[in-house]
């Protein structure tokens, strides 16, 4: 069994197969997939798991670069995602650059994410992108 919260899979699969600078995403129940994307979907039913369950989990085991969200995300979810990558900085040392981008820029730029996570969020512009490091 493993130690760390992140039961899933699929997603410690998708952890363990990244490299540095590449990208994954995770998305509220809206996000379009683009072709070709592969899909871990988690939704159950709406706000199950919620985007901020599925980020927290994956903090556990991924070393994040940079993390790009949309200009139109609501503040109270930018100040929550932000406070997040402030306390992960400040564990590893490593700053974390958040981006800013528009949504139809995000859009385009999960075309190449090596996987969508699919939540069961329904705040709009819920998803963030999440560019992998390395521990060293």
């Amino acid at each position: 069994m493993k130690r760390t919260p992140l039961l899933n899979r699929h997603l410690s699969k998708l952890v363990a197969s990244l490299g540095h600078l590449d990208e994954i995403v995770i998305a509220d129940a809206g996000l379009p997939v683009p072709p070709g994307v592969g899909v871990i979907d988690l939704a159950v039913s709406p706000g199950i798991p919620g985007f901020f369950d599925v980020f927290e989990a994956l903090t556990w085991e991924l070393v994040v670069e940079q993390a790009v969200f949309a200009e139109e995300a609501a503040p109270e979810l930018v100040t929550r995602i932000e406070v997040k990558l402030a306390h992960w900085a400040a564990e590893t040392g490593k700053p974390i650059e958040p981006v800013r981008v528009s949504h139809d820029d995000f859009k385009h730029r999960s075309q190449r994410a090596r996987a969508i996570i699919r939540t069961g969020e329904v705040t709009p512009y819920a998803n963030i992108i999440l560019v992998s490091s390395v521990p060293f």
